[in-house]
Order: structure tokens, then sequence, then C-alpha cells
């Protein structure tokens, strides 16, 4: 029999979590190596909406579909992992642009379903104003974004795998190939290297000489004291996105990346939250508790990065925005691409070598 392959995971966020966990699953002995608590800088300030909604070409709805369809498989692999699907209620486009995002996605097979003021209503009935009409797709859903990261990990670490705190100081090669990372604590030898380190990843991969091509714009999201429940689900607004968690609390942006800091995020943020108040009913003893500012790794070009680095063998790199949705789907295909080679289709258009042109 085989020895088991040696992997090392850079980034203990949900994507890194994914990886790591089905990475074990699988049969691999696995090390998470990071400097940040469970959840890593980006996960924790996230809205966490699981979704396949506007704005993304038909081969990323797909990706985006079947990472759904993935979390509820991983539910049921792992129980207790917090997942709601409570449906998201959608007025933040313009007439036009809803009609065109309702028959282009019902073509797709997405549930989506046009209601009238009175359903909204229904829908949301602590809405303080609602629209004429609005989009609903009742299959989307949130995790808590910080509790299943460490569900994960804490699975994954139950199955064998190592958690390291330690800093990557640069990927260690041989002859060309991706052999293990130096550490703040030493050499950590591997087979393959995942980097999945959000806005770190750029900084690790240029210690191998790779460039990844990465924004990281900044989102306020503001979180109020627990409260009673207000909300049944997501409520993407107009200049205002919220839901209210497992726990109680409402978080808000101006969008659900979260809103533009500005110069004073303390000034941002209690704006912010006036407004999410007044767009409420019975939120008088709401309170704002903090905000938070996330830095999101986004790829120049707005989709994932999920492949091997062509030309560096043992090496793989996994960062994107939207990785509270594509998580489970993306532990799953780069674990099977990891230990087996088998890429699937789904992930086709998302290489690091279409940057290479």
């Amino acid at each position: 029999m085989a020895a088991a392959k040696e992997v090392i995971v850079i980034g203990a966020g949900i994507i890194g979590a994914s990886i790591a966990w089905h990475l074990t699953r699988s049969g691999a002995r696995v090390t998470v190596i990071a400097d940040s608590a469970p959840g890593g800088i980006a996960t924790p300030n996230s809205f966490a909406w699981i979704n396949a909604s506007w704005g993304n070409p038909e081969p990323y709805f797909r990706l985006r579909t079947r990472a759904m369809a993935e979390w509820t498989r991983l539910a049921r692999d792992l129980p207790g992992l917090p997942l709601s699907w409570c449906g998201g209620l959608c007025w933040d486009l313009s007439a036009a642009d809803m009609k065109t995002y309702a028959t282009q996605h019902s073509s797709w097979g997405y549930g989506i379903e046009r209601v009238d003021r009175a359903r909204a209503g229904r829908i949301e009935p602590n809405v303080a104003e609602l629209p004429d009409f609005a989009l609903h797709v009742a299959e989307e859903g949130v995790t808590e974004p910080v509790a299943a990261t460490k569900a994960l990990l804490a699975d994954a670490e139950r199955h064998g795998a190592r958690i390291l705190s330690s800093t990557v100081t640069a990927l260690a090669r041989t002859d060309g190939r991706v052999t293990g990372v130096d550490t703040s604590h030493g050499l950590v030898a591997a087979d393959d290297v995942v980097i999945a380190a959000g806005v770190g990843s750029p900084d690790i991969a240029a210690t191998a000489g790779i460039t990844l091509p990465i924004e990281t714009p900044p989102g306020l999201i503001v979180h109020s004291r627990p409260y009673r429940r207000l909300l049944n689900g997501l409520v993407l607004a107009e200049r205002l996105h919220m839901r209210q968690t497992a726990e109680g609390r409402i978080i808000a942006g101006s969008d659900f990346g979260g809103a533009e800091p500005g110069l004073d995020a303390e000034a941002t943020a209690r704006d912010l939250f006036a407004a999410l108040k007044t767009s409420l009913r019975d939120s008088d003893g709401l309170e704002l508790d903090f905000h938070t500012v996330g830095f999101r790794p986004t790829p120049i070009d707005g989709f994932p990065i999920i492949s091997r680095a062509e030309g560096t063998d043992g090496l793989y790199i996994a960062v994107m925005h939207s990785g509270i949705t594509l998580a489970p789907a993306v532990g799953l295909f780069a674990a099977r691409e990891i230990l087996d080679g088998e890429r699937d289709p789904l992930l086709a258009p998302y290489g690091l070598s279409r940057f290479a042109q």
C-alpha cells in the first residue's frame, strides 16, 4: 500500500479548513499552518450568504449551484455544522435588471420567484419599506462562518490532521518542486502544499516566483447586539444588505461585501447602523455592538483561482472571493485533484494560467 500523501494547507479560513477536512477524510496526512485563529482574516468579516445570484456568467453559476448542493452534503457528513436555508429577498437592482436576472436564472434552473409587496411583507414582516415587487429565492442560505470553520478544523484534527500556529515565511523548493514550507518554527516538509491564505496568499506565492493577481478591497459590516428575531432570511435592499445570525445579531453592509469604510470607519458604521434601525420595525432597542472591516481576496477578473501552479510541481492554489458559497465544492474538488489528479470540469475556467496571457 502506498504511503499516505503529506499535504500542508496554509490558511485557516473556511477555504483552507474545507480543503484540509476533505483531504483528511480522503486519507491524506494533513498539516494546517496559520498565523491567525480559526477563521483567518476574511472569513470572520463575511456576510456568509450562500447563493448563485445575480451578475455571473453561466459557467460560474454552475459552480456556485454545485457548491450550494455540496453544503447540504457537507452538513450531512458533519452533523452540527451551522447551516440555514433561510431564503433571500432581493430588490437592490433596477426593475430592468431584476427582470433580466429572473428570466435568465429561471432558465438556468434557479428557484427564483417574483413576489409583490404583500407577499414580500409576509416573508419579512419587520422590514419597514418594501418595494412594489421583489425577487425571492427560497433555496439561498447562510452559515455562521467562524463556527463552520472551527467545526471543519476540529473534525479534521479528530481524524488525524495537525493544526500548527506559525507564520509561513517561504515556500521550500528542491529542483523546482515545492517540498514544504519554511515557518517561524522551522521547516515543515510535504508532498504538496496548498496556498489558501486569502489576502496573505500573494506574498507566500511570491517566494516561489509566482504572481497572484489579487486585489483586496475593504468592506465594513456592522454587528448589533443580540436581539429578538426581526429577520427571517437575507434582505438585499437598496443600499443595505442585512441578515440576523443564529445568536440574534443583525449584521449589515451597504452590500453583502460590506460598506466602503471611508476615512472614518467609526462614523461610517454609526451611519450605516442608523440606516439599519430605520429600515426595521420594532427596532428601538437594537444597539450597535461593533463593526468589522474585512479585506476580501479578489482575483482581478473577479473569479476564483483554484488550480495547481503550472511549472511549479507540488503547489496548489485556492484563493477567491465568495469563499463561503464555494467552500465545500472547492474542498471536494481540490482534494480529488491533489490526491488523484482528477480535475473537475467545473474548475476549467479557474486556473492560474489564465492570467499568463
